[in-house]
């Protein structure tokens, strides 16, 4: 069966809440475990339908979000979706208090547990409608981002559509591009400012309303976060003050000096070649089909994966009028189907989605296994390395996507993973001292951007007042729907480029951990995973500067000849 034809059916609340509650009941009257096993087999069954019809929900409405069919199934999931965490949550306290647990940790693992604890951490009841009005605040601002149409070149464009643009090798035509995208950010100022003002209030309310001081601990516990905390994450974050941002300054220096531009702005950040940045060799149809030969010449594996993913026409990549921006992958339990949603552009990032996103799917496809759900996918952070690792894993059939401008896409790439750690450690300390102090105003707010800006990203200078203000944030989504999730990019790559560096030396043994890693799916915390993978730990002292190290001496012995 084709995704288009995956049968679509809105749950019937009644039946889910009779499931949940047959559940409960077994699982607290069980005299004997395989009566326990049984109630979780049959409630896992009840919860992956629930999960694949709101995949498919979610999915869809990305692809077209003028469909209103779609529109009102998202709506229907925004609304409920808290009625269905109460029951999740009662599931989670009924296994938690079971007097078979000790036995249930052995069958199924300590990570389910664990993160059963952090399940029980952000829910009660009384939250219920809060959680409501947070998931339509997202969804109001996934449609205003979409909404936007800006006239440029002689046509209209939403943002993916102005991305090439931002890559032009004329200035001129970046300068402009990145006015014309930010004339309609600032003509949204004030919704932007009213979503995520209502968005900080709203999830503070249900911090205190849980026993919290703040959301910080909260959007921690969200996102499953068993065994590292804020405090560990803020020596991460000196880490890369210390160690990295020296060697990302380096790197736009010698950019400047590639591109014969003495005062980098803003605008030349994203044009790392004179003759322009490495383009992809041909349209989505050539593409799919180069990702083909690539992933079956990988391994066995990752071949199975792809004529899977083909087959069933799992991919929609194309960016369209209506279409939600970005790129995501999803899963569909019922089908056992991956999902990659993207928007390509004529840009090297349509051959980042077909590893990247290709990366998340490879991992769920080798976890699909698993007896419970909660093991499908690894925490954010631990899902972020396979997808990151992927990208590296693809250097030796590049060229079958750059031809010619393979040395520069292999240059680009890996001082792209560099360069794009500051900027993530600054979404998370931002989003750290917004949450800290949700009393600030939204020019403050914006104070505070600018200000955490120029101590890990000081080759950014504006020459647009409204980015010099700190507005850049309000085209990063994450900090609107999934707080404090983007450090998690920045975790992953570190623990990518670790990948990157073993499989220079030894790609059969770098294959054997990351294939070892993707099969272990959820089953263990973001730490367990890297230890089971035998990588080093980001958060202790001198990792950070041990992978920089490495990154930087492949990058100055590069050939700059091949990067003009």
């Amino acid at each position: 069966m084709k995704f288009k034809d995956y049968p679509y059916k809105r749950p019937n609340l009644e039946e889910v809440k009779q499931a949940y509650e047959q559940a409960l009941k077994a699982l607290t009257s069980a005299s004997v475990l395989h009566e326990v096993v049984a109630a979780i087999d049959s409630i896992n069954k009840v919860r992956n339908t629930l999960q694949t019809m709101q995949a498919l929900v979610g999915a869809r409405n990305a692809i077209d979000t003028t469909d209103k069919f779609y529109e009102d199934e998202q709506n229907f999931f925004d609304e409920n979706s808290p009625f269905i965490a109460g029951f999740e949550h009662q599931l989670a306290l009924a296994l938690h208090t079971s007097p078979f647990k000790q036995e249930l940790i052995k069958k199924y693992g300590k990570q389910l547990f664990a993160l059963i604890e952090t399940n029980l951490k952000t829910f009660k009841p009384e939250i219920i409608e809060d959680l409501q009005e947070e998931n339509k605040l997202v969804t109001e601002y996934t449609k205003l981002t979409a909404s936007a149409k800006i006239e440029f070149d002689g046509k209209i464009n939403n943002l993916s559509q102005m991305a090439p643009y931002a890559i032009a090798p004329n200035r001129e035509t970046r300068k402009q591009a990145e006015t014309a995208v930010m004339k309609f950010f600032e003509a949204n100022e004030a919704k932007y400012d009213d979503i995520y003002d209502k968005l900080v209030k709203v999830r503070t309310r249900i911090a205190k309303k849980l026993g919290y001081e703040n959301f910080v601990e909260v959007g921690y516990a969200r996102l499953g976060r068993t065994d590292y905390d804020s405090k560990m994450v803020a020596n991460y974050r000196k880490q890369v003050e210390k160690d990295l941002v020296p060697v990302a300054v380096s790197l736009f220096k010698e950019k400047a000096k590639r591109l014969g531009i003495k005062d980098l702005k803003s605008y030349d950040l994203g044009i790392n070649f004179a003759s322009g940045n490495p383009k992809p060799q041909g349209d989505r149809d050539f593409l799919v089909s180069q990702a083909q030969k690539m992933y079956h010449a990988m391994s066995q594996e990752t071949g199975e994966f792809i004529d899977f993913m083909i087959e069933h026409e799992l991919l929609d990549l194309e960016a369209k009028q209506g279409k939600a921006g970005g790129g995501f992958c999803t899963y569909f339990p019922d089908y056992q189907s991956p999902f990659i949603f993207s928007n390509f552009n004529g840009t090297a990032g349509d051959v980042d989605v077909l590893t990247h996103e290709a990366g998340h799917a490879f991992q769920v496809f080798s976890s699909r296994h698993f007896a419970v759900p909660e093991y499908y996918w690894p925490t954010m952070e631990s899902a972020e390395i396979h997808s990151m690792s992927m990208e590296f894993f693809a250097w030796p059939w590049i060229d079958l996507f750059f031809g010619k401008d393979s040395d520069k896409y292999k240059y680009e790439h890996l001082a792209g993973t560099i360069t794009f750690i500051p900027y993530g450690v600054a979404v998370d300390e931002y989003q750290h001292e917004i949450y800290e102090h949700p009393e600030l105003t939204p020019d403050e707010r914006k104070a505070v951007w600018r200000r955490i800006e120029k101590k890990y990203l000081p080759y950014k200078v504006y020459e647009n007042p409204f980015l010099e203000k700190g507005t850049y944030w309000f085209r990063q989504g994450h900090i609107f729907s999934t707080a404090f999730y983007y450090i998690d990019y920045t975790l992953a790559q570190v623990c990518a480029q670790q990948f990157w560096i073993l499989n220079q030396k030894d790609h059969e043994q770098a294959w054997k951990q990351y294939y070892h890693l993707c099969t272990l799916g959820g089953s263990k915390s973001f730490l367990g995973l890297i230890e089971a993978a035998g990588l080093k730990n980001p958060f202790v002292d001198g990792t950070v500067a041990m992978i920089a190290k490495e990154l930087q001496k492949f990058l100055d012995n590069f050939d700059q000849t091949k990067l003009q």
